[in-house]
């Protein structure tokens, strides 16, 4: 009985697609778009950005609108101030809405704007109606312009590096933080002129009321140094979370947006290279700001010990250099153990995230104790790493202390000689030593640095290189967008090899599934049946030759559009961290309820959510290790086919279901199929049920294609040859 209802809801005729929810932003670069004549997708430019349910935000726009070929700045002025010379304008209107305004019309009073709920045309409105619901922050956005094939660089152009140009971006606040450095150390100077002046002027003639002004000038200096130390810190902070913020999603972006085919090959050490952006990040932070932006300023104080004494500045540059050259003669060694140290913590890394992704097998196999070993060779290694990177850090500190105390004494010496034949007062002698401790702290402090330096160098050298892989949607890439997808797929002569393998996985593979066809490939281990569908997913692209959808090759079209026109089933059933419903809806977070409830019916949910207390909101795991094989399948299948797509790509859906379960499967996912186009990868007779013909892979090629009837008896009587490696 439960059957035939969920049978019976399965075959509803539901709407295709949820309504999406409106997005007054993405509408608005929409309008923007068309009025420069530059097509754009609505989920091409959100792709791959971290929307929640109130769709793209300001903050965000600029992104979405460099995704589609625009550049944009965020305003604040009064609507009448705003430059018309910039218009088409999109402002930012109260209850989380907008619109693009097109004309102002102060003599009139009227404003010409575009609102999307009623279409691209612009409409007259008073200027008092828009400015009573305007926030007084508008978004200036124009397309960007790009040199067409006609026009070769003459030189190579220095672009953009994604982590300086972002460091760039805070020029105005690393301005104010330099400003308040420089009135820092100027205020640096108050205290030891200060003590001068009471040694050599106020006590010798008690000049009391002498002392009581310097006094309150000093106090006033020293107010005045705390307020600036604080807004440093505050600026410099300031600067390095927005560093920071911008910098970590760029890297996930480009992580996300890699091609598979320049994935590497170990995840744990993928995930620790991009652990070392923590490297960088503290060395941008306040206190490593703070020492370089100091580090100038020692001059100036030489400069005042140079004027109160000149001979008292020989000590110190001698310290100076003394520090520096101690600190260049240890790079080399410094440079190659900050360089192990990454190395082997991005193998520990591998070690790690291997077995705990296996513990259950190494249990099964007794493999503790080659993993254990394993661990421990790697964890000894870099211990050792560590503590030789440690006690060369340590001798800079040391020696540099050594340093800073050595040139305080040879100064009392120096001095005491100098005061004997009458050159150097006492008060002298002792603002010389308080301005020796401020130029070597810093010079101390920037040598100490040299470790922080190492790593945040070796780590951004790491981050380089993943940042300059190729990515799935660059942005010169120019693709075309299709307003449906009919489900026709052709291969033409296709060659394709997995990464750093010789042997190709299809070669000169060439076939045509029609809209609508329901088509099996079969074949033996490893002969390229999974492959086909990766490679009509756009996970993969071929070393050679062409695939086509509808006639497009698929490198034209958007890897985000194309994918919405595939509901894709791999072998793995990976899931994720979180409930059931966010599973199934996981590239579809607008789905509603009843488009929930159809799709997890086609994946035989119902036959566990139905009994469980907490139905979709049940937690699934990690990997989904709260649910059986078969039912992470059927949370896979739900998710391929919650938006409705047109093709489907099934590697094994069934494969760890039992029959009672593959049964219903295999009742209503025939029933909702009708119309569409499905390849389906099995071992499993029973699914042959579902298609009408047959395609059989052998060594990467096709050996066999035709009705299922005519192929299968063609294999009973061994009339298929199979392809010699």
């Amino acid at each position: 009985m439960q059957q035939d209802k969920s049978t019976q809801f399965a075959q509803q005729n539901l709407p295709k697609g949820g309504k999406k929810p409106h997005d007054p932003l993405v509408e608005c670069l929409i309008v923007i778009a068309k009025s420069h004549e530059l097509p754009v997708e609505r989920d091409v430019v959100v792709a791959g950005l971290p929307l929640d349910n109130k769709g793209l935000t300001p903050s965000l726009f600029p992104r979405a609108a460099k995704k589609a070929g625009f550049s944009s700045r965020i305003v604040s002025l009064p609507l009448v101030q705003l430059n018309s010379a910039l218009f088409p304008v999109i402002l930012l209107l109260k209850e989380n809405d907008a619109c693009v305004l097109h004309r102002l019309d102060v003599s009139s009073g009227k404003a010409f704007v575009s609102f999307s709920e009623l279409g691209d045309a612009p409409v007259e409105l008073p200027i008092d109606d828009i400015d009573s619901r305007f926030t007084g922050t508008a978004i200036y956005i124009r397309p960007e312009f790009r040199y067409d094939g006609r026009t070769p660089e003459v030189r190579n152009l220095k672009r953009r590096h994604w982590f300086w140009s972002v460091i760039e971006e805070n020029k105005p606040l690393y301005k104010d933080i330099l400003a308040a450095a420089v009135m820092i150390n100027l205020f640096a100077l108050a205290m030891p002129l200060f003590i001068r002046n009471v040694y050599d002027r106020v006590l010798p003639n008690l000049a009391v009321e002498t002392l009581w002004v310097t006094s309150a000038a000093v106090l006033l200096a020293l107010g005045g140094d705390i307020v600036l130390r604080l807004m440093r810190v505050y600026f410099i902070d300031l600067s390095s979370s927005r560093a920071d913020v911008k910098l970590s999603s760029s890297i996930m972006e480009q992580v996300l947006g890699l091609r598979l085919e320049h994935r590497p090959a170990s995840v744990g050490s993928f995930a620790s290279n991009l652990q070392a952006f923590e490297f960088v990040r503290n060395f941008i932070t306040s206190s490593t700001i703070a020492v370089l932006v100091d580090l100038p300023f020692a001059s100036l104080f030489i400069i005042v010990i140079a004027l109160i004494s000149w001979p008292l500045v020989i000590p110190v540059l001698l310290g100076v250099a003394a520090v520096f050259l101690y600190a260049m003669t240890i790079q080399g060694k410094m440079h190659d153990l900050t360089e192990q140290s990454y190395r082997v913590g991005a193998q520990r890394s591998a070690t790690l995230i291997e077995g705990l992704t296996g513990i259950e097998t190494i249990k099964a196999v007794n493999a503790e104790n080659s993993f254990q070993a394993r661990w421990e060779k790697v964890v000894a290694r870099l211990a050792k790493v560590g503590e030789q990177l440690r006690f060369l850090s340590a001798s800079v500190s040391s020696g540099a202390y050594m340093v800073q105390t050595i040139v305080s004494i040879l100064g009392f010496i120096v001095g005491v000689y100098l005061i004997s034949s009458g050159n150097l007062t006492m008060g002298g002698l002792i603002a010389v030593y308080i301005l020796t401790s401020r130029v070597m702290s810093p010079v101390s402090q920037s040598a100490a640095l040299l470790v922080q330096y190492h790593q945040a160098e070796t780590s951004l050298t790491s981050l380089n290189t993943i940042m300059e892989l190729p990515v799935e949607r660059p942005v010169d890439a120019g693709f075309v967008s299709r307003k449906s997808c009919q489900g026709n797929i052709e291969f033409r002569d296709v060659h394709f090899a997995y990464p750093n393998q010789e042997r190709e996985a299809l070669s000169g593979v060439s076939f045509r599934i029609r809209q609508g066809e329901h088509v099996a490939i079969l074949g033996r281990i490893g002969s390229g049946k999974t492959t086909i569908e990766r490679l009509i997913a756009g996970l993969y692209q071929p070393k050679s030759g062409t695939v086509f959808i509808d006639g497009i090759d698929i490198r034209q079209v958007d890897p985000m559009e194309l994918r919405n026109n595939i509901g894709y089933v791999s072998q793995e059933a990976m899931l994720f961290f979180g409930s059931l419903r966010d599973n199934i809806t996981l590239g579809y977070p607008q789905a509603s309820d009843q488009e929930v409830l159809r799709a997890a019916s086609i994946g035989t949910l119902d036959q566990f959510v139905d009994k469980h207390p907490h139905g979709f909101n049940m937690q699934v795991g990690e990997r989904g290790e709260f649910l059986s094989g078969g039912q992470r399948q059927g949370v896979v299948i739900a998710r391929a086919v919650i938006n409705d797509p047109s093709i489907l790509l099934f590697d094994e859906p069934t494969s760890q279901m039992d029959n009672t379960t593959e049964g219903i499967f295999k009742t209503r996912f025939e029933q909702y199929v009708r119309q569409k186009t499905v390849l389906i990868v099995t071992h499993r007779t029973s699914l042959l049920n579902l298609v009408d013909r047959i395609i059989v892979m052998d060594g990467g090629k096709v050996v066999a294609d035709g009705p299922k009837e005519k192929v299968l008896d063609a294999l009973k009587k061994g009339q298929i040859r199979r392809v010699e490696t």
